[in-house]
């Protein structure tokens, strides 16, 4: 059976999803259909992650390998075979894992100034409306009650961003040249020179331009009103008795008008900022030196 020979591992939400999408378009990369089958992370384990709608989650985890390799089952004659999940890079099970069933596999990461990272993370989860609280701070000031009540590592905004305990451990089993490492901004600013040296990574065409069209916006605006955006923007019985009494392009015309006035473009506070700081600035001086990369910026308040 085909298993993947390259693995996006990391970390969330630092445009693993456009990066997934250019790859999945290059004719000599074949990417699973599911973008983030997280077997690694949770091979064999009976999945009971208790945060809002975590259940949903865990539906499109995969724990078998049997499944697994099924995702491969269409390759042909594609040279390089991926997949990408993110937990892979937070889940210390995940590496040793990796190790056994493909110990050669090449492993590509993207890092993000960890403090937009968690924000981008915590909009993420309001803007789906499952984040009960609508203040970073309180939120962040969950995170270890939340931890203790095992919801699904997506809501561990601080930790996930603690990028040196969490790389150092493929660093200390797998081999610098299996591993590529890239930062957000630069996949951002400087896309045409990232992905030709990701295509060289894996041996495939270096001059394969993608549709950019793939790339995927983040959205980074959150309801003021969190209780009129469910109402226009999520199923509800309301909703769906007033449905028959306007017409589609109305009921779009509304909900346009609800939003645009609803969503807002909210930032990080000075003071949570500069907590969030020092409590990155001890891994992020040992992620520079595991890197040999200036992050002074990621230290600015």
């Amino acid at each position: 059976m085909i298993m993947p020979n390259f693995l996006i591992i990391g970390a969330a939400k630092t445009g693993t999803t456009s990066l997934y999408r250019y790859l999945k378009q290059h004719p000599q990369i074949y990417m699973s259909p599911a973008k983030e089958p997280k077997f690694f992370a949770y091979e064999g384990e009976t999945l009971n992650f208790c945060g809002p709608d975590d259940s949903e989650e865990a539906k499109s985890v995969v724990t078998h390998i049997d499944a697994y390799q099924a995702l491969f089952n269409k390759v042909t004659n594609e040279i390089a075979i991926g997949e990408a999940s993110t937990i892979y890079l937070y889940s210390p099970n995940a590496v040793k894992r990796i190790k056994h069933y493909i110990p050669h596999v090449k492993l590509i990461t993207m890092l993000r100034n960890p403090i937009d990272r968690a924000y981008s993370n915590f909009l993420h989860l309001v803007y789906q409306g499952r984040e009960p609280l609508t203040d970073f701070a309180q939120a962040l000031a969950q995170e270890e009650q939340r931890i203790l009540d095992n919801w699904w590592p997506f809501w561990h905004y601080k930790k996930r961003g603690l990028y040196y305990v969490q790389l150092k451990r493929y660093v200390d089993v797998f081999e610098r040249d299996q591993i590529k490492v890239y930062i957000y901004e630069d996949f951002q600013n400087n896309l045409f020179n990232i992905l030709p040296d990701i295509f060289q990574f894996l041996e495939v065409n270096e001059t394969f331009i993608p549709c950019l069209s793939e790339r995927v916006r983040e959205s980074r605006r959150a309801p003021k009103n969190k209780t009129l955006y469910t109402l226009f923007n999520k199923p509800n019985p309301i909703k769906s008795m007033l449905k028959p009494l306007f017409s589609e392009k109305l009921r779009q015309q509304i909900t346009f008008t609800v939003n645009n006035g609803n969503l807002v473009k909210p930032k990080v506070s000075q003071e949570v900022r500069k907590q969030l700081v020092e409590f990155y600035r001890e891994d992020i001086l040992q992620l520079q030196e595991l890197l040999q990369r200036d992050l002074s910026k990621w230290l600015e308040y």
